[in-house]
């Protein structure tokens, strides 16, 4: 599912209250935190992952290796945080992808 932009927009909006959830230190991005975040995306559609300044990993690329493990879409990259989006599979936790999908 390819964002546009004006779904895009309103992602941003409502990650910006949220607070990052995961946090990629020098252990850098493996297997098993790749597995908890989209099991954390799977439940909350929409996160927030924080680079932490004793990694190696650049934001760009932990972004791309994420979203190409997962198909997650990546709405926003500022700084050292990344901005991730995924529509559930399950229709209990479909909150924001319905409104995502109405844009």
């Amino acid at each position: 599912m390819e964002l546009r932009g004006k779904q895009k927009r309103f992602l941003r909006s409502e990650a910006h209250h949220l607070t990052p959830i995961f946090q990629i230190g020098k252990g850098g991005l493996n297997e098993a935190m790749i597995n908890q975040i989209e099991e954390a995306l799977e439940k909350r559609e929409l996160i927030k992952v924080s680079l932490l300044q004793n990694t190696d990993e650049v934001a760009e690329d932990a972004a791309t290796a994420i979203s190409e493990a997962i198909q997650c879409e990546v709405v926003q990259i500022i700084g050292r945080v990344i901005v991730l989006f995924k529509p559930s599979t399950k229709e209990k936790y479909k909150k924001i992808s319905v409104n995502v999908r109405s844009l």
